[in-house]
């Protein structure tokens, strides 16, 4: 049986933390489908955050070591690589695009997650979708491990 720790904290750049796993569960309580979803949708949200503050560390910390993003470019391998590339995006003071979950999906064995939703431009139209997957590292950490996002298509319907 699973059991997850106290909630998880991660420094921000600032010194400040983020609730990752929500409410304290004592130790001998099992971990349903529905904790792991929601852990994994509140880990989504703080990823998103950290583009919201501008907290490039942040962003970081909820990197696997073995991440994968796949960009425009060129396939992002690790950790490192990844956010190296991603640093510009965390420059100036505005974001130049937020992301939200809208599904979570936790395999029964409760180590893998598939998170998925919109992501908007600084106006809030929706101009692609998201979707990563995420692996429980440890009792209640989550890190993603796989990203890729997919244009939305603005053409006029036939």
């Amino acid at each position: 049986m699973r059991k997850i720790l106290p909630p998880l904290f991660f420094a921000s750049s600032l010194g400040l933390s983020t609730v990752l796993a929500g409410t304290a569960v004592a130790a001998d309580t099992p971990v349903t489908t529905a904790d792991l979803v929601n852990q994994v949708m509140q880990t989504e949200r703080a990823f998103a955050k950290s583009m919201e503050t501008r907290d490039h560390q942040a962003f970081s910390q909820f990197l696997s070591e073995e991440t994968v993003f796949f960009s425009t470019k060129k396939v992002l391998h690790g950790k490192q690589e990844v956010a190296a590339a991603w640093k510009r995006f965390y420059e100036g003071s505005a974001a130049p695009f937020s992301w939200a979950p809208e599904t979570v999906e936790v395999l029964n064995s409760g180590q893998l997650a598939l998170s998925t939703g919109p992501v908007k431009d600084p106006q809030g139209k929706i101009v692609a979708t998201f979707t990563s997957i995420w692996r429980q590292e440890s009792p209640g950490v989550w890190r993603i491990i796989f990203d890729k996002g997919n244009d939305v298509c603005d053409c006029a319907k036939p």
